[in-house]
């Protein structure tokens, strides 16, 4: 049966893949490299902030310190932060979804976003309270599509709860194939949702859907029986 649900962050719940992609444009712009859209949703979505910002470098041959790859991640952050102000980010049908779930199992959020983008969202919208656990990029060693973000948070929410949560009885719901790579990795049953790429992209996925709206908590129960 199924014992917990496990949300990715950006592009799932929150539509702000959009607001990172032309903070980081900006950011990068400034030290001389062209981020193209083409680019960061093919070569750079599935990292966090600090794995974008050396992805990049080593694409384009930049030797950036510790401390400048820091001081990158802190303005990009804040040019977020700039473009969310006074707009909702959350996916139409996110905050339903997410209440809903809520009721019947415990939720837990695994991101690359750091924590602070994450709960400054989940604040606006009285949403924080729904979630047992949040892994941001912060809390977890290494970064999708290894499998620490998704094994973090079920280790989180069992210690919340008490109880081990085995994996294969919980689900993450994804927009990404690092995501999903992730998950799988730390035995998850996995749900690709068709915000950010193609059926094709999520094809690995144990379950696609067109959005949260069809996001149906009996058939994750009966993905979970199987």
């Amino acid at each position: 049966m199924l014992r917990a649900i496990v949300f990715d962050f950006d592009g799932v719940i929150a539509n702000s893949e959009p607001l990172h992609f032309i903070a980081f444009r900006d950011v990068l712009a400034e030290q001389g490299i062209a981020l193209s859209r083409a680019d960061y949703y093919g070569r750079y979505l599935g990292y966090d902030d600090i794995g974008v910002f050396r992805a990049v470098a080593a694409d384009h041959h930049r030797a950036w310190t510790i401390e400048r790859l820091a001081a990158l991640t802190t303005e990009k952050a804040a040019r977020v932060e700039m473009l969310e102000r006074g707009t909702s980010v959350l996916f139409p049908g996110a905050e339903a979804a997410v209440r809903r779930a809520a009721k019947r199992v415990p939720l837990a959020i695994a991101s690359g976003a750091l924590g602070v983008e994450i709960r400054r969202v989940l604040d606006r919208a009285n949403l924080t309270g729904s979630f047992g656990a949040i892994v941001a990029a912060e809390d977890s060693p290494a970064s999708k599509p290894a499998p620490e973000p998704y094994a973090r948070a079920l280790e989180l929410l069992s210690e919340r709860l008490g109880t081990a949560l085995p994996p294969a009885s919980c689900v993450a719901v994804e927009d990404s194939k690092w995501g999903i790579a992730s998950a799988k990795a730390a035995g998850l049953r996995t749900v690709g949702v068709l915000y950010t790429y193609g059926r094709s992209e999520l094809d690995t996925a144990d379950l696609i859907i067109r959005s949260l709206d069809d996001l149906d908590l009996d058939q994750l129960d009966r993905l979970c029986s199987q």
